[in-house]
């Protein structure tokens, strides 16, 4: 039908839920919370952990990584430390530089998990696992890697360091 027009209004809603009613053409303004705040604590830093030589460690990393080229090979378990750079990883200052490379680009978190309703590719980058404990900058860390979708295998690909050679594998 010629001449038939249909126009769509866009509302917001307000922090309850509801609907705002805002005149058209007009800019909304940014909510102000009449709840007092409480005041924001101030970040804490890692404690210094004493080693049984008695230094002081302000880093705090030794991590144990493992990995699995298949569900059934032997796993390879590597140690990593870092401040300075130690360990049986081969190549372990790079393996440190790339978590804090890695850290940089997601928010301080280097083990981050792929978020929560992410799209990954369904492509498939190999068996190859990795588990990987211990303290990262005083930091627990308690995670796996995989190469199951696109997600993980970026995931994988962006800490490939700590993994050994043995692990870095092409992407089909």
């Amino acid at each position: 039908m010629p001449g038939v027009v249909t126009a769509l209004t866009l509302t917001g809603c307000k922090d309850n839920g509801t609907a705002t009613s805002q005149p058209s053409g007009q800019a909304s303004q940014p909510a102000q919370s009449t709840t007092p705040g409480s005041p924001t604590p101030a970040p804490v830093s890692p404690t210094p952990t004493t080693p049984p030589g008695g230094k002081i460690s302000t880093d705090g990393t030794k991590l144990t990584i493992t990995v699995r080229m298949s569900p059934t090979s032997d796993p390879i378990k590597r140690t990593l430390t870092c401040d300075p750079p130690g360990g049986n990883a081969p190549n372990a200052a790079q393996a440190c530089a790339s978590l804090d490379k890695v850290a940089a680009a997601k928010g301080g978190d280097p083990f981050a998990p792929t978020p929560k309703g992410q799209m990954c590719t369904q492509i498939f980058g190999g068996p190859q696992t990795a588990t990987v404990k211990g303290t990262w900058k005083g930091k627990k860390v308690d995670t796996t890697f995989g190469r199951k979708n696109g997600c993980e295998i970026k995931r994988w690909n962006d800490l490939a360091a700590l993994f050994g050679p043995l692990a870095h594998t092409p992407t089909h």
